[in-house]
């Protein structure tokens, strides 16, 4: 940056500065231009002339300045953004929350870099205006609006300097796995390795060697020494997913590991410390497979010394067009198109229950990208379930169901209620409460089969269940 201007863009950060404000110049590889000096005042000294030079999304994070970042598609876009939040990251005294704006830089003859394309101004942020102000924020990989996001996001905050056992529940589909990512990302262990193994995608005989390793000759095939996923964590974190499906025999050895810090290899007796953090997701009950005996207690009580329960879209509907926005960014960028939503197609975002939830967000934007023909995805583009209009969306199978439709799909010996037996809501062929209730708990409250117990859609269960206040 020539003199002039740097005198210049000095006066600018300086007036933002007195206004508690910093400010970055990037160009447009989104490189930091210029950096206010202020930015030591929230990381410490020497981060602005640590941070000069380099990339945006080193300093702000990829979700929101990384190749599919929220903002950097807008900038690149000529639009701006305001007020969104995101973490700073700082090494000892944990992540300090900010504001971000930015726009495209309007430049005054001879008074700007030419190379500056875009302002981004930062300032502290109050944790307690983030639910109140309803903007989205980013953090460790996690864009959010909503309330209860919000306080997710604080429990993974509190987590940086603790190395406790983390249990994350949740349905599938709401990013149990991201927020695994994020608990490592922002804890003492980050430069160690995150390893993840799901409990549920391999067979019992090889799950104790995927997690504990094994030495050559313990078992048939086994022609040489292996490496388990807890050796291979070591210094770092270990995710076990859908630790729900942990067999019964290995629930054992992982609660020793859990209670000494040691474990051995198949077929070894020598003991190796357990140098991780282990962090566990599920989207079972885990109460619910202690009092059935498919699960221990103990280790339940090991692995829940910090829960996380992250919940469904549905009821965070305020993420919902956020995350559209981050990934749709993210897809357009993989097949080279910058893709939008149509205010009909964002409407139908917004309104449809999400059953799979992120994943099944993504996936419905994914079908829409690929359907579309231009660049803004209308609500045709979108998936039948989501995009159809609310009445043909409620037209499913008639939902009149007699007690033994339940009781051939979910449970044999379901008994007939005599409130089940009572009047239906006028007008429509609608289980009463006491139907769709007894479908769920005999279902086990997975929703897909108690939907195909009263032959009706996911969706319509959903609705049913909201409009008549049914919780589990």
């Amino acid at each position: 940056m020539g003199g002039t201007s740097r005198e210049a863009f000095e006066a600018v950060t300086a007036a933002f500065a007195s206004l508690g404000r910093v400010c970055l110049a990037l160009d447009t590889r989104f490189q930091i231009r210029h950096l206010s000096p202020k930015l030591d005042d929230l990381l410490g000294a020497g981060a602005a002339s640590r941070y000069e030079g380099r990339a945006a999304e080193e300093l702000l994070g990829s979700e929101l300045f990384g190749a599919a970042g929220s903002i950097r598609e807008a900038l690149a876009a000529g639009e701006r953004r305001e007020a969104w939040r995101a973490w700073l990251e700082r090494e000892a005294e944990g992540a300090r929350l900010v504001s971000v704006s930015a726009a495209p830089l309007l430049h005054v003859s001879g008074a700007c870099d030419p190379e500056a394309a875009y302002l981004v101004v930062l300032r502290p942020a109050d944790e307690d205006e983030v639910a109140s102000k309803g903007v989205p924020t980013s953090f460790a990989g996690l864009i959010a609006r909503s309330r209860p996001m919000m306080e997710v996001l604080r429990l993974v905050e509190r987590l940086q300097h603790s190395d406790v056992s983390v249990l994350v529940t949740g349905e599938s589909g709401v990013g149990k796995g991201v927020i695994a990512q994020a608990i490592h990302a922002n804890s003492l262990r980050r430069d160690g390795p995150l390893v993840s193994v799901n409990c549920a995608a391999l067979p019992d005989s090889l799950l104790e060697s995927e997690l504990f390793g094994h030495v050559r000759g313990a078992f048939t095939g086994a022609v040489r020494d292996r490496i388990g996923r807890f050796e291979l964590a070591a210094g770092g974190t270990l995710f076990l997913d859908e630790i729900g499906d942990l067999p019964l025999h290995l629930q054992a050895k992982l609660l020793r590991v859990l209670q000494d810090r040691t474990f051995e290899r198949v077929g070894e007796s020598r003991s190796i410390v357990a140098d991780v953090r282990v962090v566990a997701a599920t989207h079972r009950d885990l109460r619910w497979a202690v009092e059935a005996g498919r699960f221990r207690e103990d280790l339940l009580y090991r692995l829940r010394v910090f829960p996380i329960e992250i919940p469904p879209l549905r009821e965070r509907r305020e993420d919902i067009e956020p995350l559209a926005r981050y990934l749709l960014a993210r897809i357009g960028r993989r097949v080279g198109r910058t893709l939008r939503l149509s205010p009909a197609a964002r409407r139908a975002l917004i309104a449809y229950d999400w059953p799979g939830n992120v994943r099944e967000l993504e996936n419905a934007l994914e079908y829409a990208a690929t359907v579309a023909q231009g660049y803004t995805l209308e609500r045709a583009d979108l998936p039948r379930d989501v995009g159809a209009p609310p009445a043909e969306a409620e037209a499913s199978p008639p939902g009149r169901v007699a007690g033994q439709a339940v009781r051939a799909v979910c449970s044999p010996s379901l008994p007939e209620s005599d409130e089940a037996a009572g009047s239906r809501r006028p007008g429509r062929e609608t289980p009463t409460r006491a139907e769709i209730v007894a479908a769920l708990e005999n279902c086990r409250w997975r929703i897909t089969d108690a939907a195909r117990s009263l032959t009706i859609s996911r969706t319509t269960l959903w609705r049913w269940m909201r409009e008549l206040g049914i919780g589990r």
